[in-house]
Parts: structure tokens; C-alpha cells; sequence
């Protein structure tokens, strides 16, 4: 194996062991090391960066840096978001300071950053794996914890609708009586469509639950207006029997429409989203392969 060396980098971080040579290790390693972390954002230096995958010249590497910069505006995402621009200072060998330009990458940036590199260089290959499967687990990780935010908030709208139905019963409403309250109160809070012509305009099958299919900006909203609801049934001892409660509830998921609306969120136009029980089954199944060693590697659950 060559020879390796250990180098200290400024701001006060830790000694890292950088490679001479390109195994697949010690690759890793140098990548690795070169990381950096800010109010829990992962990021590279664009000059460090530069190192890596060996361009002598910075002004041929900011070349790469301008086309993934392109790259990122042309998928739409935020430029700004993911190429930071910074002015380090450095020190001359006269024990003088130069200030120079630099960029903070985040690992997105650094992925294009890779995909618009020079093709002959080896270390650009591994670099392109490198950042994929990095970005990969990130969007994983931040969509598992989109689906559990999901399960969460669908778990807490039953609990509400519970409570709602037992204060209905409390004050003479039946079963029957219930899901029209339900039903109308969805009617406020879909602009004008009910339980069943919100299914229809989803495409949910009638025997499925709505709110299974809602996103959780919406699944959210209907407990708000159904914990408001259950609210004023505690407090309000006058409000009783169906076209009472009915009313209160319309009005409530009225005024949590209005907050929607004002923000430009429109309820009855958001897409239908993964039946929430299929994503709690597929989790569970995810967990029992971890519990029994037979887990997949994170990057390459699908």
C-alpha cells in the first residue's frame, strides 16, 4: 500500500488521513474526512473539493463548478441553496494573508459538481458513485420521516374523531347521525365537496378511509377542526343533538379552510397520496428484516 499522510486543516478541525494513491478505501477515507458540518447541513469546500479529485487549477475546477451550477437551475432546484459562495483567508509564506473565493457544496452540489468533471479522471468516477449514493440516503432518510410525520398525524386524527364521536353520543347522536357530521364537516373543508365526492374526485374507492389517502397538511387541518369541534362540545353544554353539532363543525373546518386558502392551499386540489396503511405495512416489514439481519442496504431500498 503507498504511503499516506496526516494533514490538520484549519478551524479547528481534527487531523484527517489523506491517501496517495486511489484504492477504493482510500477514497472513501479522504472523502469522508473532508466533510464538513453547519447547523447540521454536511457541505465541502469547493477548494478541497478541487484536491480531491485533482484539478492543479482553480480556475479550470470553477469551470466545473459554473456547469453544475447550470445543472442544478435547469432541475429546478435552488442554486443558492446548494452552492454558497465564501472568502477564506489564507496564509502566504511571508506570514501575510491573501483572501480568496471559495464555495461551500452541499452534497447535492457536490454530486453535479462530479457529474460535469472530467470523464478521464478515475477519481471523478468514484467521486460521481460517491456523492449518488450519498444524496440517495439522504432522500430516504427524508422521505421516511415524511411518512412517519404522516402515520403520526393520521394516528392523531382518529384519537380526535374518537373523542368527537363519544361527545356526539353524549349529546344524542347515533352512528348514522355521526358520519353526516363527519361528512359535512369535510364538505366545509373541501370547498363545497363531501366525504364521498372527495373519494370521486381522488379516485378512493368508497369502502376506504379519506383521510388514509391525504397528505398530512391536510390530514392535519381535519384534526384541528375536529379538536375545535370537540372543544366547544366540552365547554358549550347548550350544544346538542345532530344539526348543533353539525353546524359547529362545518364552521370550524370553515375557518381552517380560510387559513389554508389564505396561503394559497387549496384542500379539494391536492393530489391523493400512497394509502397510509400500505406505507405502515411496508415499514413494519422493513424493521422485521432489520430486528432479523435480513434488512437491505439503505441505498438500495427502492
Amino acid at each position: 500500500m503507498k504511503s499516506k499522510e496526516i494533514i490538520s486543516r484549519s478551524e479547528g478541525a481534527k487531523d484527517i488521513e489523506v491517501c496517495r494513491d486511489d484504492s477504493f478505501s482510500c477514497l472513501i477515507v479522504g472523502f469522508d474526512s473532508y466533510s464538513h458540518n453547519e447547523n447540521g447541513v454536511e457541505f465541502w469546500y469547493a477548494r478541497e473539493l478541487q484536491e480531491l479529485l485533482k484539478y492543479k487549477e482553480w480556475r479550470n475546477f470553477v469551470k466545473v463548478i459554473e456547469k453544475a451550477k447550470e445543472a442544478c437551475l435547469k432541475s429546478k432546484v435552488k442554486v443558492s441553496d446548494h452552492f454558497v459562495n465564501v472568502n477564506k483567508m489564507v496564509e502566504l509564506g511571508s506570514e501575510s494573508k491573501r483572501k480568496i473565493n471559495d464555495y461551500k457544496l452541499t452534497r447535492y452540489a457536490c454530486y453535479l459538481v462530479a457529474q460535469n468533471g472530467d470523464p478521464s479522471k478515475s477519481v471523478i468516477a468514484f467521486a460521481q458513485s460517491y456523492f449518488s449514493v450519498q444524496t440517495r440516503k439522504q432522500e430516504i432518510i427524508e422521505r421516511r420521516m415524511a411518512e412517519y410525520e404522516r402515520i403520526a398525524a393520521r394516528v392523531k386524527l382518529s384519537e380526535s374523531e374518537k373523542e368527537l364521536s363519544a361527545l356526539s353520543y353524549e349529546k344524542g347522536v347515533d352512528s348514522k347521525g355521526f358520519a353526516i357530521i363527519r361528512s359535512e364537516g369535510d364538505k366545509a373543508l373541501f370547498g363545497g365537496y363531501n366525504t364521498s365526492k372527495m373519494k370521486q374526485r381522488l379516485g378512493i374507492k368508497d369502502s376506504k378511509p379519506l383521510a388514509d389517502y391525504l397528505p398530512s397538511v391536510t390530514i392535519k387541518a381535519k384534526d384541528l377542526a375536529v379538536e375545535m369541534t370537540n372543544y366547544k362540545l366540552k365547554v358549550s353544554p347548550d350544544i346538542k343533538g345532530r344539526t348543533p353539532i353539525s353546524k359547529e363543525h362545518s364552521q370550524n373546518n370553515k375557518n381552517v379552510r380560510n387559513a389554508l386558502t389564505d396561503s394559497g392551499i387549496y384542500p379539494e386540489d391536492l393530489p391523493a397520496e400512497e394509502d397510509i396503511k400500505k406505507i405502515r405495512r411496508k415499514i413494519e416489514e422493513e424493521e422485521k428484516r432489520i430486528i432479523t439481519g435480513k434488512a437491505k442496504r439503505i441505498d438500495k431500498i427502492s
